[in-house]
């Protein structure tokens, strides 16, 4: 199990590049099996989730093709589905969730689908009804085998229909999207998912020949096609890592320029970490965080606490909140953090508190901080990443923090972040990978 041995509180400087968005990455990869032609995708990140799913469209089948360090060509002509029944096939499809978002298009293209139940991060439950009701509804045969932990889905025949979905799910919308799009007749997806993520995914599906309408609203008009062609694609640069380079640069009292951070599609992001009391200049497509020795958290008009809390888009994305909680650590003032959509995801604050941060867990779901105003700074100390986003979050205090500091199990953080330590180091950080 790797490491990363971190010398804290060293004031960074210089540009930075988001690398390409992860979550858009697994639903873009997934649409390549809803044709044979070629489609390019480029901007897609080096990181370890991302690659497994290139490994597995690779073993079913799927000719890949890496044009450049970030761009590959996907050729889905000779699909295997007979690889879904093999003992490999279950431990890569495990080993990812992304690998629940090919079962819309080989359900759309070759009627039928299986999947082992998929793993992931450990940060509560994440259910997959959403998925399957509306494939239902879409005509499919949807069962489950309890022993084998394996859904399995039969639908030759796809008929567009009318579904309201029970929770605006992401990889829901995008799934029952890509079924949808080679299904007879007409399908509305209400109460849909609308991140620019998804957004994307819906302008490739359209390039390749599909009809949806509504892009970015919560409700998508599908008009079913009987083929998709090939296409070119450019991913968007991850809003997460963008906001955790913002928080990075407040905690540190850092000079930071994040490069070409695609703006309109960060949602409240930047006015959430603004509320903060981080600073940021945009210049052009570029955000400019000025270094600051203090920072000071905003209170609501009649003077109570400010609460930060995950919501669907364009709210604030749960992906970002324990960023925003480390972050507060170091603040002027208190704020509640309210992660509504998983119950374990505030499980790491015990090792901020160690740290020195002054936080009350209050319950699965809430942590209110008392932020130090950098007048008491944390300490490094050893400790292990629960998930992707709390190891980035403890990376972030790591590097703010006096001191040494050792975060074990960083392949957690290699899931989800292309080179992170590289490319900090790059800017004055000290990262050692042990």
């Amino acid at each position: 199990m790797a490491s990363f041995e971190v010398l804290g509180g060293r004031p960074l400087n210089g540009e930075i590049i988001p690398q390409g968005a992860k979550n858009e990455a697994l639903q873009i990869l997934c649409a390549v099996l809803l044709t044979s032609e070629p489609v390019v995708i480029s901007n897609i990140p080096n990181i370890r989730d991302v690659n497994k799913l290139i490994e597995l469209l690779r073993d079913m089948g799927v000719q890949v093709e890496q044009n450049a360090p970030d761009t590959y060509t996907f050729k889905a002509q000779d699909v295997n589905l007979d690889y879904l029944s093999t003992q490999s096939f279950i431990e890569q499809a495990r080993a990812i969730r992304g690998s629940v978002m090919i079962m819309g298009p080989l359900l759309a293209r070759f009627g039928m689908a299986k999947l082992p139940k998929p793993g992931g991060d450990k940060i509560g439950r994440r259910r997959l009804d959403t998925h399957f009701i509306g494939f239902e509804k879409l005509g499919a045969t949807f069962k489950y085998d309890a022993q084998d932990s394996f859904y399995h889905l039969e639908g030759k025949h796809l008929k567009g229909t009318y579904m309201l979905l029970d929770e605006a799910s992401v990889t829901g919308t995008a799934n029952l999207a890509m079924a949808a799009v080679l299904a007879e007749g007409i399908t509305t997806i209400y109460n849909a998912a609308c991140e620019p993520y998804l957004q994307q995914l819906c302008k490739m599906l359209n390039r390749m020949g599909a009809k949806i309408s509504g892009i970015g609203s919560n409700m998508l008009i599908i008009e079913g096609v009987e083929k998709l062609g090939g296409t070119e694609h450019r991913m968007l640069p991850d809003m997460i890592e963008i906001g955790s380079f913002i928080g990075l640069a407040g905690m540190t009292g850092s000079e930071i320029t994040i490069k070409d951070a695609q703006i309109r599609e960060l949602g409240l992001i930047p006015d959430t970490f603004r509320r903060l009391g981080i600073n940021m200049e945009f210049r052009g497509d570029d955000i400019f965080i000025p270094a600051q020795d203090s920072y000071e958290i905003d209170t609501y008009i009649d003077g109570s606490i400010l609460t930060v809390s995950d919501h669907t888009w364009p709210g604030f994305t749960p992906d970002l909140l324990s960023v925003a909680l480390v972050v507060a650590t170091q603040a002027k003032g208190t704020v509640l953090i309210h992660q509504k959509m998983f119950e374990s995801r505030l499980f790491f604050v015990d090792k901020l508190i160690d740290m020195g941060a002054q936080i009350i867990l209050c319950d699965p779901h809430r942590a209110t901080v008392i932020g130090q105003n950098k007048q008491v700074p944390l300490r490094g100390i050893d400790m292990t990443s629960p998930d992707i986003r709390a190891g980035v979050a403890l990376l972030l205090a790591a590097l703010s923090a006096e001191g040494r500091s050792v975060i074990h199990n960083i392949e957690q953080i290699d899931r989800g972040y292309q080179n992170i330590d590289g490319r900090l180091n790059a800017i004055g950080a000290s990262i050692t990978r042990i």
